[in-house]
């Protein structure tokens, strides 16, 4: 516990009440950041940064607002805060604003998630600029005589947070994060210019893959996209790379949000308990991975996490639903999102799926798109590689999927056994059949 910010946060619930609040919540965080990016074997930019902010609800007569401000020196915060009761006096009422039933805050986990990197404060400005580098070198290795440009970049800092409301919640977490980026852009026929890349994200600097493996991926993705035409219409099977899953998951999750349900935004909002998608796919949510980029002990509001399973075998289990939209919706309370989002991994390998799937497409990224959260309709452009008997024979641009998500999802035949880790998102490729995909 950081008692500077704990001090300085029951402050300022305190001069929240003495200026006329009925209630307060103050979150307040210290951040560091640094980012470094390097072009031609030089750097190209580099960043860093440190803030302090404190953010400040207060319920006020039946009235509800939210406030930031950076500066924390108390003679100003006094006015602020001051300042914020008197503007929420003068919004229009909500009798749904409030702070939650404090029975939810119980049952708080004590699990250790081990989020903070005890080696953080030991990392130099030298090994950030040999990271760089090293990214850098070894994209261009790989790409060869095909390589137009390469940019690395890394990316670290350090978050802590204290979060405490008038009616007795008390939260601290404190936690680092690490990223290595490569991007490389190519040398195609005509005017094509492709570009791809490669990047992972972890709380532990030694848990990320070696810069050169990093760089290298990032070549290898780029010269992938080498020569992609767009094939005829066909319906096929298509593999969703695991690292791209999200990416056409996140339309089926914008329909589980309490606040798409009540306002009538959500294709799902009649189909709790009900089957919405193949045997072959469940989704926990579990806010107590060790090291997982997502993991918390309590949510925004301070509500205690939970590990939930949201979707069991196709069937659809719960929803995300915060304080606020419990009480608009009169439904129990979950959580305003989620914390990891896990889908268990198959037992076989991508290559053994791809040889017994005859002719299929490996969708390696997604381009654009939009996805309707109230008819579930969804449509995206993607690029990938053909294959035939588990051998990949043409890259593939500028083609298209549309489908609807409650069809989408009941065409899931298999998950792969390579879960990303490098994410909030931990989900294997997946494997979905006789999918419409648009081309020539």
């Amino acid at each position: 516990m950081n008692k500077e910010l704990f001090d300085l946060a029951s402050w300022a619930v305190e001069t929240a009440k003495m200026a006329g609040a009925a209630a307060s919540r103050a979150e307040i965080s210290r951040e560091r950041s640094v980012e470094i990016g390097y072009r031609q074997q030089k750097p190209e930019n580099i960043k860093e940064a440190a803030k302090r902010t404190l953010n400040m609800e207060v319920f006020v007569d039946g009235r509800y607002s939210g406030q930031t401000t950076s500066d924390l020196r108390r003679e100003a915060l006094k006015k602020f805060i001051a300042d914020a009761v008197a503007s929420t006096r003068l919004l229009a009422e909500d009798p749904f604003r409030s702070l939650p039933d404090p029975r939810y805050y119980q049952g708080r986990s004590e699990k250790d998630l081990e989020l903070n990197d005890p080696e953080y404060n030991g990392y130099t400005p030298e090994e950030r600029h040999a990271t760089a580098k090293v990214l850098e070198s070894a994209c261009l290795q790989a790409g060869g005589d095909k390589v137009i440009s390469v940019t690395s970049s890394v990316q670290d800092g350090f978050t802590e947070s204290v979060l405490l409301a008038s009616n007795g919640v008390l939260g601290y977490q404190a936690s680092t994060y690490y990223l290595s980026l490569a991007e490389m852009t190519a040398r195609d026929l005509g005017d094509r210019r492709p570009n791809g890349y490669y990047y992972a994200v972890s709380v532990k600097r030694k848990s990320l893959p070696s810069p050169e493996t990093i760089g290298m991926e990032a070549a290898k993705r780029t010269l992938d996209l080498l020569g992609a035409v767009k094939i005829k219409t066909e319906k096929l099977p298509i593999i969703i790379q695991n690292q791209q899953v999200p990416r056409w998951m996140s339309g089926l999750l914008a329909a589980m949000r309490g606040a798409s349900i009540q306002q009538k935004r959500s294709f799902l909002a009649d189909k709790k308990e009900q089957q919405i998608a193949s045997s072959k796919l469940t989704l926990v949510d579990d806010p107590f991975v060790p090291g997982g980029l997502g993991s918390r002990l309590y949510d925004g509001d301070g509500m205690a996490a939970k590990k939930r399973v949201m979707i069991d075998h196709g069937v659809l289990k719960e929803f995300f639903v915060d304080w606020y939209y419990s009480r608009k919706l009169g439904w129990e309370p979950t959580t305003a999102g989620p914390a990891n989002l896990i889908i268990p991994p198959g037992t076989r390998s991508l290559e053994e799926i791809m040889n017994d799937l005859g002719r299929g497409i490996l969708i390696t990224g997604f381009i654009g798109g939009n996805s309707n959260s109230t008819t579930g309709d969804a449509s995206i452009g993607i690029n990938g590689k053909l294959f035939e008997n588990g051998v990949p024979v043409q890259s593939i641009a500028e083609m298209n999927i549309a489908d609807n998500h409650l069809q989408f999802w009941h065409k899931l035949a298999e998950a792969a056994d390579d879960p990303w880790f490098y994410s909030s998102w931990r989900t294997p490729s997946l494997v979905f059949t006789d999918v419409v995909v648009s081309g020539a």
